[in-house]
């Protein structure tokens, strides 16, 4: 039984500390609600369409590269609903700054459609009245520099690359209601 667990400690410790793995942000809080800011303009929505600043910290060894995905599961189209989906963008980058999305993004990387139609942040939009959606804004350490998508691929592409080449990910979920 020893040789066991001493395998099974070696095991243990030899794996990544992904719990490490930690995404952050100044206009965003876990379990709450997100401000007008980060609501969508359009389909009757009539906020700020704002991408929120995110930093990420304790990425794991051998990272090439980030991802960022913001997905809400509880969309009534039977298939969630992404609003943001970014890649390529270089290892040496852990932060984004409030509305960098469609502005200052770093060199190298890109957005790709959602499920608006079109590339870059698309913020909240629940349909008025529905119970508050989850938001899950993702960020993915990945083991390549970069994906070979563009920025019109669809967000299932996008996300089985990134399930392909993820060697982490952190999240952060808010929630948001009108």
């Amino acid at each position: 039984m020893k040789p066991t667990f001493l395998l099974l400690t070696a095991a243990l410790l030899s794996q990544p500390a992904l719990a490490d793995f930690r995404l952050t942000s100044t206009d965003l809080q876990p379990g709450k609600l997100m401000n007008k800011q980060q609501e969508f303009q359009g389909f009757g929505c009539d906020g700020g369409n704002r991408s929120p600043q995110l930093s990420w910290s304790g990425a794991p060894a051998g990272t090439r590269s980030y991802a960022i995905t913001v997905y809400d599961p509880d969309a009534p189209t039977g298939s969630g609903w992404w609003h943001w989906l970014a890649f390529n963008l270089p290892a040496s980058v852990t932060s984004l700054t409030a509305g960098a999305s469609g502005n200052s993004m770093p060199a190298g990387s890109v957005e790709s459609r959602t499920d608006y139609g079109a590339p870059g942040f698309g913020g909240a939009c629940p349909p008025q009245g529905d119970k508050a959606h989850r938001y899950q804004f993702t960020v993915f350490a990945l083991n390549t520099d970069t994906l070979d998508l563009g920025p019109d691929s669809s967000g299932a592409l996008v996300g089985y690359f990134l399930n392909a080449h993820a060697l982490g990910k952190a999240t952060l979920e808010t929630l948001y209601q009108r």
